[in-house]
């Protein structure tokens, strides 16, 4: 059996569905509901909450630990269901005797690294709140694997696929509208992503590696990726309005952007605004010489089947329990049309663009 914590996120609610598919009996723990199926059972359970999770891991025989906060949520939050959290995790998981914890930690634990393409032995040198709580939820599962617990440890740089929205939302949006999009300074910095389809083949990958192999840390990132300005510029092509990626000065945009960051009128977070403005990418050569692991898709492939499915899903409504709806953007609606949900709370809610969709004007 395996549990899955954050099972009800993007990332969570397709590995139980890729873990199904494979035979695998699956308990998940989310904050939210989620519809059981056969094979699954759902735990509506904070991770933070050691009764919840003495629950969902009795008789478990691996964890993948995949709830986290996003950079977005206030400070208090994103330490403690992130360290907190993880803390509690392992705990649980050890106390149950679980044979292998998957922890999904992130790339944003190298901070913002002049080095490239970055290794997984580069230091931890986090800058913001998310970095520093994901770097020391990382420092507290490699503890856990130097007492003898079994932790692989996976740290991909941002990933796309069916169900991501935040920033690309409004990518998308725009595109779909037939406006121009903007980029800091030129856009040539290189930006590494990874396909969602990528990371689920890796964390299966590492469940079923040779301990000796799987106990490790490994860099997911795509094998094939381009400037930011050639991935952006594919998704103004695909929507057919001829438009195209507009440069802003560099010094003038990012200091607009911090004002309006600190004012509440922008959900572009500080260390964002800094990785839009250098290359940002990582070896995943380990993965590939260690756990014979390759990613399938590139770049543009993750961010073009993340904008075809937000582009099929559009204006699509789907009732639920409770008299709501479902929007496109996965916000729960009321009665009278209103979000109940709104503010951008996991990766599936597209952000609040404040300021920026006044800006649209002018493009």
């Amino acid at each position: 059996m395996t549990v899955v914590t954050g099972a009800a996120g993007m990332l969570g609610s397709h590995l139980v569905a890729r873990l199904l598919a494979d035979g695998h009996r699956v308990v998940g723990v989310d904050l939210r509901p989620a519809a059981g199926r056969a094979g699954y059972r759902h735990l509506v359970g904070d991770v933070r909450d050691p009764a919840a999770l003495r629950r969902a891991t009795r008789g478990a025989d691996a964890v993948v630990h995949c709830a986290a906060a996003l950079p977005s949520y206030p400070a208090d939050q994103i330490r403690s269901i992130i360290v907190d959290g993880s803390r509690a995790v392992l705990a649980a998981a050890r106390e149950a005797g679980v044979e292998r914890l998957v922890h999904i930690s992130s790339t944003a634990v190298y901070g913002l690294p002049k080095v490239v393409p970055t290794t997984e032995d580069h230091p931890y040198e986090p800058v913001d709140t998310y970095s520093t709580a994901k770097a020391d939820a990382e420092r507290l599962a490699v503890g856990y694997r130097d007492q003898g617990m079994l932790v692989p440890v996976l740290r991909p740089k941002t990933f796309l696929g069916p169900g991501r929205m935040g920033l690309f939302a409004m990518l998308f949006e725009w595109a779909e509208e037939g406006r121009n999009f903007p980029v800091l300074g030129r856009g040539d910095v290189r930006i590494q992503m990874l396909h969602l389809d990528d990371l689920v083949d890796a964390v299966v990958t590492v469940m079923h590696a040779p301990a000796g192999t799987a106990n490790d840390t490994y860099n997911l990132g795509a094998v094939e990726f381009g400037t930011l300005r050639e991935d952006f510029q594919a998704v103004l092509d695909a929507a057919g309005h001829g438009r195209r990626v507009v440069g802003l000065p560099a010094r003038p945009a990012l200091t607009a952007l911090r004002l309006l960051e600190r004012a509440r009128l922008s959900p572009v977070y500080g260390r964002l605004l800094h990785k839009l403005m250098a290359d940002s990418y990582v070896s995943t050569d380990k993965a590939r010489d260690r756990l014979g692991f390759t990613p399938r898709y590139s770049n543009r492939d993750a961010i073009l089947h993340t904008y075809h499915w937000w582009r099929l899903q559009r204006g699509r409504h789907q009732t639920v329990a409770g008299g709501h709806r479902i929007d496109a953007g996965g916000h729960r609606i009321d009665a009278g049309g209103h979000q109940t949900d709104a503010g951008g709370r996991t990766s599936r809610d597209p952000w609040k663009q404040g300021a920026l969709a006044a800006a649209k004007v002018f493009f």
